[in-house]
């Protein structure tokens, strides 16, 4: 009997050891996790490509900002004191906050904007340091995302570009916006846009201006309000064009750029690599190597625009 009853206590002790034994990783993203559902996802997709499933050899532990960005290093905290073995940083802003609080615990990102101008790493192919990732180029692109604008709208003179401030590359992207404009003969309004009540501001000044179409910056916060985003330009009747197809899912009008979905996959990929022993300084930065032009026609219609020929046989997707 007493050998039976040690086995029966070994039993849970060894489940528990096993449980501990499993590595931790931590996932901190500024933004709430309803925004995000598909992209956490698309993560979890990768992980399990590359052998790890969450709640059977791998345990996450997730901290969402939701929207509160003074809140992220607290959460980047949280994650150290919970000793993780690694830190998926989704977005600027979560990159920023692991950075400042760890320089030995690996940390993969996910990014938007040029992690070498923002000085995350030191460059793309040599990381260097703890920190590394995968990129999905959006605010390099926004001179080519206004050149489409201005082909689907060839007469505009006033651009509008919402511009999240507290978004770390929005600088970067703003520079981007202002050389686009010179060379394309259009002028630009900057609307920046932080907390909710920015957009009705933002909206009075569109219409005030009669700006003649609209630019949405990248970034989590306006992801985030994709859909209100795309109900806004068709309230006012603007042409309006996104770093991402999800806005255009949303009813938006055009977007150009990476898809953010496979970049979420290809980090959970990136993950599981450093989990099983790959350094962050021997992994260069991912880039995306193909870029989708995503029409949807039935909110050109509702526009009253017609999409020229020449644009439509250039999209990769035209939603009707």
């Amino acid at each position: 009997m007493m050998l039976l009853g040690g086995a029966a206590m070994t039993a849970p002790l060894a489940a528990r050891a096993q449980q501990t034994a499993m590595p931790v990783v931590g996932f901190l993203r500024s933004t709430s996790p309803t925004e995000a559902t598909h992209l956490l996802a698309a993560f979890q997709r990768g992980m399990r490509e590359a052998g790890y499933v969450e709640e059977q050899n791998l345990t996450i532990e997730y901290r969402w900002g939701e929207d509160r960005h003074d809140r992220m290093p607290a959460l980047a905290a949280e994650l150290i004191q919970r000793r993780v073995a690694l830190i998926v940083a989704a977005g600027n802003e979560a990159v920023a906050a692991a950075k400042a609080t760890t320089d030995s615990i690996p940390i993969v990102f996910a990014l938007g904007d040029d992690p070498v101008e923002l000085g995350f790493v030191a460059s793309l192919s040599r990381p260097g340091g703890n920190v590394t990732g995968v990129t999905f180029v959006t605010s390099e692109l926004v001179g080519k995302r206004m050149e489409l604008l201005t082909e689907m709208v060839p007469r505009v003179t006033l651009i509008g570009y919402f511009m999240n401030a507290d978004n770390p590359g929005a600088e970067l992207e703003l520079r981007e916006v202002q050389t686009a404009s010179h060379s394309l003969g259009v002028q630009v309004l900057v609307l920046k846009t932080g907390g909710e009540s920015d957009f009705t501001a933002g909206a009075k000044s569109l219409a005030q201006h009669r700006v003649g179409a609209l630019i949405v910056g990248s970034g989590a916060f306006f992801f985030g309000r994709r859909d209100r985003l795309a109900a806004l330009a068709a309230r006012l009747a603007i042409p309006a064009v996104y770093d991402l197809r999800e806005y255009v899912a949303a009813g938006g009008l055009l977007s150009y750029g990476a898809s953010i979905t496979d970049a979420y996959r290809r980090l959970g990929v990136y993950a599981a690599r450093i989990l099983k022993g790959t350094k962050p300084a021997d992994l260069p930065v991912e880039q995306p190597t193909k870029f989708e032009l995503v029409i949807n026609l039935k909110t050109a219609t509702a526009l009253g625009l017609t999409v020229p020929q020449t644009l439509l046989a250039r999209a990769d997707e035209v939603i009707e």
